[in-house]
């Protein structure tokens, strides 16, 4: 075998030109599916960022009334909405996958919130647990965090992001400052931000429109001080944070199924509640698939290069096997086995689509890095594409080169020295 190999290296290095052309549209068929490939897996990791942040993995389960979300405000009270019990709230934290659980209440686009005279339009009242900040990735830039007292004491204190500070106090220094909800006063004892992380990134008018209230910001009181503010009680939505993005939907809907164990069986279609997990992650694989269907159409063109390549190395191991006539029936007239010369012209076409295959790998690399940085599409070099791809051009080498290899094995040596 290394002597085959050896000699493969030497029949190539003999034939630089003619092997480099030879090899060429392995060459650029490799390159072209490494490329196509990088791109593939970033935009699949790219549209993953875009909607729920790298490494975030949390998941909301929201109240819905009929089709849409629920909300107090603005919502048909003529029933009651469901509540959630302690237990159910402890069943979901005990979930298999699930790290941490926060419940809470909200306002969307609250316009009773006043800081002076400046009204907080667009954004969010929460009424948060303990674990709200650790489980959506809020970090305390300043001031404090809500404590146990704040909780036991129904203290009348706000915890506001900074796209909230600077919606309400606009450079004023907020710490301190008492803010209006709901005609009731609360104090701002800390500013958090949400870790980088944690936010999908807005590349669309569609996508605003979709976290425009996140966009806005958030003011966050103890969800125990929550009747102090909105004077009854109200429903509670969930965030779940599971341990990969894979477990993301199904730690959700197991979430969903314990929530919805309150929602009576015989509630009317007009009043009809359901707690529902975003599964963003289905909206992920959707946008993926549809990018990779498209650009699997491309893998496919890219592909006929292989083949193309592939002729092309039929066709010069013939020629070989015609130059080196007089040396195979040489070989055959000392002993040689038909076994042993189909060997080294097979090792000799998978060695040169090999090395085809390898330049064809560095080449898409690099090819990859230009696209992205001429075009702006984010790629991800993938493994797994490298070594498949390096297989690839070895079989080529052995699917093509098998002609040639037949043909010199069944060369007849009286018939091969005379070719002299």
């Amino acid at each position: 075998m290394f002597e085959n190999i050896r000699l493969a290296f030497a029949g190539i290095w003999s034939h630089k030109m003619r092997s480099f052309l030879t090899m060429l549209g392995i060459i650029i068929g490799i390159a072209s599916i490494i490329a196509i490939v990088s791109t593939i897996k970033g935009t699949s990791e790219q549209i993953k960022e875009n909607l729920i942040g790298s490494g975030n993995n949390t998941v909301q389960i929201l109240l819905h009334q009929g089709d849409y979300e629920y909300d107090a405000e603005y919502g048909d009270n003529s029933t009651a909405a469901p509540i959630l019990t302690a237990e159910q709230k402890e069943k979901v934290r005990k979930l298999d996958h699930v790290l941490a659980a926060t419940f809470f209440y909200s306002r969307s686009y609250s316009s009773n919130v006043y800081y002076q005279n400046k009204a907080f339009s667009g954004g969010k009242v929460y009424g948060i647990d303990t674990d709200y900040l650790d489980t959506c990735g809020y970090q305390v830039m300043e001031g404090r965090g809500f404590v146990p007292s704040d909780y036991t004491s129904y203290a009348k204190v706000a915890i506001l992001d900074s796209s909230a500070v600077e919606n309400l106090f606009q450079g004023e220094e907020p710490l301190g400052r008492s803010i209006e909800i709901d005609d009731e006063p609360f104090v701002v004892v800390g500013i958090v931000k949400q870790n980088d992380d944690a936010l999908p990134k807005i590349n669309s008018i569609s996508e605003f429109d979709q976290y425009y209230t996140s966009i806005m910001g958030s003011v966050m009181i103890p969800s125990a001080s929550w009747p102090v503010a909105f004077r009854f009680d109200e429903p509670m939505n969930a965030v779940i944070k599971a341990d990969s993005t894979d477990n993301m939907s199904s730690s959700g809907k197991a979430a969903q199924d314990i929530m919805n164990e309150i929602i009576p069986a015989s509630s009317t279609s007009s009043n009809n509640f359901a707690y529902r997990a975003d599964d963003v992650m289905e909206r992920v694989k959707s946008l993926q698939q549809l990018s990779e269907s498209t650009n699997q159409q491309l893998i496919w063109i890219a592909g006929i290069s292989l083949l193309v390549g592939g002729i092309g190395v039929m066709n010069i191991m013939l020629v070989s096997v015609t130059e080196r006539t007089s040396e195979i029936g040489l070989k055959k007239a000392i002993g040689a086995r038909k076994n042993k010369i189909l060997a080294q012209f097979l090792t000799e076409a998978s060695v040169l689509t090999s090395i085809g295959g390898i330049i064809g790998v560095v080449s898409g690399i690099i090819l990859s890095r230009v696209v992205s940085n001429v075009s702006g599409a984010p790629t991800a070099i993938s493994i797994p594409s490298i070594v498949i791809a390096v297989i690839f051009s070895t079989l080529i080498g052995l699917v093509f080169g098998l002609l040639p290899s037949v043909k010199a094995a069944n060369l007849n040596p009286i018939d091969a020295l005379r070719s002299e």
